[in-house]
């Protein structure tokens, strides 16, 4: 194909048309994946949610590349309950100024 002799419109539509077979490519073998990954699982006795760690309490984030379960919070502010932290990841400002100021861990927890 010659595209140096293609217009700026069948350009632009062979892009489309590109990213639109692209995307369906990507979720066929996504699809085709997870399927072989069930399989896979199910020889030993498992589901794919046994292993990964997803559905078991029904909760899970949003997809964005791959699912992943929800933490749940385990510590509050005291100062403020509708302040949570599931205990992982970077700290909030307000735990640290509480750890800071003396408070325990345990007495923030939920």
């Amino acid at each position: 194909m010659d595209l140096k002799s293609k217009s700026t419109k069948e350009l632009e539509k062979l892009l489309s048309d590109v990213k639109k077979a692209l995307a369906e490519a990507q979720a066929r073998e996504r699809r085709d994946a997870r399927k072989a990954a069930e399989r896979a699982a199910a020889e030993f006795g498992f589901t794919l949610d046994d292993l990964t760690g997803g559905g078991a309490d029904g909760r899970k984030a949003r997809k964005s590349g791959g699912a992943r379960t929800v933490s749940r919070p385990k510590y509050a502010n005291p100062a403020d309950p509708s302040q949570t932290w599931t205990g992982k990841g970077r700290q909030p400002n307000w735990y640290r100024a509480e750890i800071e100021k003396g408070t325990s861990a345990d007495s923030m927890e939920i």
